[in-house]
Parts: structure tokens; C-alpha cells; sequence
């Protein structure tokens, strides 16, 4: 497309939605944090670990009904946010996890509900 004399460019983007997670998993035994996962757990396919990419909004809350005044000023969806991030490793449930291929790469989505633990690093002052 043209406008201005310049060129616009599309990018393509995954955009996660609810309180569901994007993550990268891990393919070896040894977590990229330093767990280790027991060859029980591997093998059972219980528990899966990787890098969240993405998150989505959080948990969708409902307006209040004081809001269907008609003088009343009407707002989006508002979201309670999840307490996974960017950038966390995450331990979650392989059961609940729906894997996807997007650009050549396997991900999985997952419910926020189904991770049991976050591993996030934090700069520190020593």
C-alpha cells in the first residue's frame, strides 16, 4: 500500500486472549532455569515447562449494572490482570496445554490456571 510517498509494511502478530498464556516449551530434561524434571514426571507427561512469550488481557470482568444509566459514561472490558509475565518460565499442566505451529516454531497456549509455578528473574542491587 502507498500513502504519503511511503510504503507501509504488515506484520503479523499472535494475539493471546483471556487468561491464557504463549509458551515457548523446553525440549531437553533439564529446564533452561536449572530444574531438573524427575524421568517419572517426563514420562507421565504431567508437568511441562517453558518460556512464556506472550499472556492475554487476564480475566474479563463484568461492568457494574449501575453502568446501564444512559447518562452513565460506558467503558470497555476491564481485566484483572494474570500474575504471569513476559518473559517468566512457567511449570504447568501438559494436559491443559493445546499446541499450535506458528512460523515454524511449536508453542503452546495455556490456561493460567494450569500453571503451578513461575521462575522470574529480578536485577538486584548487591
Amino acid at each position: 500500500m502507498r500513502h504519503n510517498n511511503k510504503f507501509m509494511a504488515t506484520k503479523k502478530e499472535i494475539i493471546i486472549v483471556g487468561p491464557r498464556v504463549l509458551i515457548a516449551p523446553d525440549t531437553e530434561e533439564k529446564t533452561r532455569a536449572g530444574l531438573y524434571l524427575p524421568p517419572t514426571v517426563k514420562e507421565k507427561e504431567e508437568v511441562a515447562s517453558g518460556l512464556i512469550i506472550k499472556t492475554g488481557p487476564g480475566y474479563p470482568v463484568a461492568e457494574p449494572s449501575s453502568l446501564d444509566e444512559p447518562w452513565a459514561e460506558k467503558k470497555g472490558v476491564s481485566y484483572i490482570p494474570l500474575q504471569a509475565k513476559e518473559g517468566d518460565y512457567a511449570i504447568f499442566l501438559k494436559k491443559d496445554a493445546v499446541e499450535i505451529e506458528y512460523e515454524d516454531k511449536k508453542y503452546l497456549i495455556v490456561p493460567h490456571s494450569s500453571i503451578l509455578a513461575l521462575i522470574r528473574t529480578v536485577l538486584t542491587e548487591e
